[in-house]
């Protein structure tokens, strides 16, 4: 059913009293679908490339590692992922460790980094080949489809930022 389709009294979307919240109720819905989509696909193109059984996020993280090859901390994969579950990251870092993907360097005192392995990089590069083929000359072929990904990206970014603050205020709301 397209927004235009879905009507403001229709009982299944108790989020949506006009046609604006069952916009915004529509895209967050798209968002959730999308979000488990990247997960799964993430997750099925690592796999298809190593032997390494890790979740899309967990496969972010190790991009995020390689990133301008410079080691990254806790901190800073969180603030790059927008995600405050660190106890989450730690336990996906010391996974991505055991698969051989990335490395800890240092310590408590002079601070905690990872960097990708011989390993990552090599898997990576073809993590990297594998997206190009399946998903990067697919999104290719798509007419004007560049230019929409870089205003989705730009209005993605935005949203972040809205969801951030209302996360903020709903939580001076709390009972």
């Amino acid at each position: 059913m397209t927004i235009k389709e879905a009507k403001v009294s229709d009982p299944s979307w108790h989020l949506s009293e006009n046609s604006e919240e069952l916009t915004c109720t529509e895209l967050e819905f798209s968002l959730m679908r999308s979000y488990e989509a990247f997960g799964r696909w993430q997750a099925e193109c690592l796999a298809s490339v190593s032997d390494s059984v890790v979740t899309g996020p967990e496969n972010a993280l190790l991009h995020l590692v390689r990133m301008n090859n410079r080691a990254k901390s806790i901190k800073e994969l969180a603030r790059l992922t927008n995600r405050d579950d660190i106890a989450n990251i730690q336990y996906s870092m010391r996974k991505l460790c055991t698969e051989g993907l990335v490395e800890k360097c240092g310590s408590g005192r002079t601070g905690v980094t990872y960097h990708a392995t011989d390993k990552g990089v090599a898997v990576t590069d073809e993590y990297s080949a594998l997206r190009k083929k399946l998903l990067i000359e697919q999104l290719e072929s798509q007419r004007q489809f560049s230019e929409k990904l870089v205003e989705a990206a730009k209005t993605l970014n935005t949203l972040s930022g809205i969801y951030e603050e209302a996360t903020r205020i709903a939580a001076l709301h709390r009972r």
